[in-house]
């Protein structure tokens, strides 16, 4: 069976400032957040904390489920995150595959 195909989305969590921690913390117990984000199926590629922003998680999934994740964030994280998304892909395989063509272009 073929693997499925999968994309990048970047989710940017930007804090809502009129919290403080312990309230945002609270929210997110609250409402399940760490059982429930990322949803079964997603891979974590990376999340980092964004100092004066919040955080910004990169996740791999196949398409079929980028609904489930947002209406994860819906459920989970409004009440105290604000959030951009955006679906990216990676770009390296191309870069080096123009590099190649580069390359024998100019006989390198």
């Amino acid at each position: 069976m073929a693997e499925e195909e999968t994309i990048l989305l970047t989710v940017f969590l930007k804090h809502d400032q009129s919290k403080n921690l312990e309230q945002i913390q609270a929210h997110l117990a609250g409402t399940g957040w760490w059982e429930r984000f990322p949803p079964e199926g997603t891979e974590i590629v990376s999340w980092n904390v964004v100092m004066g922003i919040g955080q910004v998680v990169t996740l791999r999934l196949p398409p079929r489920l980028l609904n489930v994740v947002n209406v994860e964030i819906e459920r989970c994280a409004w009440g105290v995150f604000s959030t951009e998304f955006f679906p990216t892909y990676d770009f390296v395989p191309v870069r080096e595959r123009l590099k190649r063509q580069w390359r024998e272009k100019e006989g390198k």
